[in-house]
């Protein structure tokens, strides 16, 4: 049964970054492609990181939620990523961010083993977890549908393929938004 383990640690750094404000609230909101560049940015310094600490980097999410901006980073291992792993990986990634992340923003570093419903974002993964159930929300609708469950049939050139009753959904992999496996409590036998 995978252990959900996380750390969190307050980070705040500063810059000349365009911002709009919400005179309602007050609060700085960024836009849509300062997220997904922190996202690249941040997977790129996590990944080489956990690779030199024989780590698995899975996954990156930087989004609002009612405590404030997360930017959660999950990392694994064979075996499982413990409470150490992930102390390790939140202390150095956090020094790594103070120095690369040009950003006038607020948010908390949460670094923690991906759990039951582990995300999935790169290409491999989608075929690593064929035959797992799977959801899927996508940035622009199919067939005007934005969220899929179904079983994960894998990818082939770029196309992930979904199996929903007798149906099977081919989902370009870059417009998939958010892709988790469903509640895979002890049928994850992948690591």
């Amino acid at each position: 049964m995978p252990v959900f383990l996380f750390f969190i640690r307050y980070r705040a750094v500063k810059s000349k970054l365009k911002k709009t404000i919400d005179n309602k609230a007050g609060q700085v909101k960024t836009s849509p492609m300062f997220a997904d560049k922190t996202i690249s940015m941040v997977g790129e310094l996590a990944e080489t990181l956990c690779d030199s600490l024989n780590l698995e980097f899975v996954h990156v999410e930087f989004q609002r939620e009612p405590r404030g901006r997360i930017l959660r980073v999950y990392i694994d291992k064979p075996g499982g990523a413990g409470l150490d792993d992930c102390v390790r990986v939140s202390r150095q990634l956090g020094d790594l961010l103070d120095v690369y992340l040009d950003a006038e923003v607020t948010y908390d570093l949460e670094v923690s083993t991906p759990g039951s419903e582990r995300p999935l974002g790169k290409a491999s993964d989608f075929d690593r977890f064929k035959g797992k159930i799977v959801k899927i929300r996508t940035r622009k609708p199919i067939d005007g549908q934005k969220n899929f469950t179904g079983k994960l049939l894998g990818i082939t050139e770029g196309i992930v393929s979904l199996g929903k009753q007798d149906i099977t959904v081919a989902i370009p992999h870059q417009e998939i938004a958010k892709a988790r496996l469903v509640d895979n409590y002890g049928e994850n036998e992948c690591l």
